[in-house]
């Protein structure tokens, strides 16, 4: 079967829980599962980051879907979780390539923990038979909750947790976690996602800044991909 071939996950799920933060991941994750043949329902956060216009992106997405789509107020936690260049603007989000070390500064202590247990807890509450996250192989160097011992971990734990409330095999999948960026690119283009109405900079301007991590990261995967970049940079340097 081709790396792209659908479907991401078998069985497909029935209906699936999508945290999409309207970036490319999960958005590209969203349409290829509503492609396979899942209903599904997109669930965001708002936990008080400075790129929160994303949100503005899953909704989108939700809209060309069909989807619907929930905003989970998370915004206290944006006070508590200090110390990360997405929720205390007294630190700069760095520039530069995502692999960086100066990219730890974006780290949100237990994100995806946290985002993941309101996804099972709504897909409990809906029926759902999976929840789905965007985390893919270059997340894995900065990012412990993108990692697959984190996903196994996580699943078993919802399963236990929730026992006896969900339907016969759940899952929580993560089906880019062994896929670099560029695939999830032209798995995007083979599903028709419109990248123009996605969005990855951290750093909440009117534009994609273009030197962000994320930024570089996005240009870098349309490059190696082959897949034209409709982004608008503020800055127009080429990828290296």
């Amino acid at each position: 079967m081709s790396a792209f071939a659908l479907p991401l996950v078998t069985p497909v799920p029935t209906h699936v829980v999508v945290i999409v933060s309207g970036g490319m991941d999960s958005t590209v994750l969203a349409y290829a599962l509503q492609r396979a043949g899942s209903r599904v329902t997109l669930l965001s956060y708002d936990y008080g980051q400075r790129h929160r216009r994303e949100l503005d992106y899953a909704a989108r997405t939700a809209e060309a879907l069909r989807a619907p789509h929930l905003v989970a107020d998370l915004t206290g936690l944006g006070a508590v979780l200090s110390g990360s260049a997405l929720t205390d603007p007294g630190i700069d989000v760095p520039d530069g390539h995502y692999t960086d070390v100066s990219m730890r500064a974006t780290v949100v202590p237990n994100r995806n923990a946290i985002m993941l247990d309101v996804a099972v807890a709504l897909a409990v509450s809906a029926g759902a038979d999976a929840v789905a996250f965007g985390a893919h192989a270059g997340d894995h160097p900065i990012y412990p909750d993108c990692r697959p011992a984190f996903l196994a971990s996580y699943e078993s734990t919802a399963r236990i947790a929730n026992e006896g409330f969900l339907p016969a095999g759940f899952r929580v999948v993560a089906p880019f976690i062994d896929w670099s960026k560029a695939d999830i690119a032209r798995l995007g283009d083979v599903v028709g996602v419109p990248f123009a109405t996605t969005w990855s900079c951290y750093k909440g301007g009117q534009q994609h800044c273009g030197t962000c991590g994320t930024c570089v990261e996005r240009r870098e995967a349309f490059d190696v991909a082959g897949v034209t970049d409709p982004t608008d940079y503020a800055t127009a340097s080429e990828v290296s």
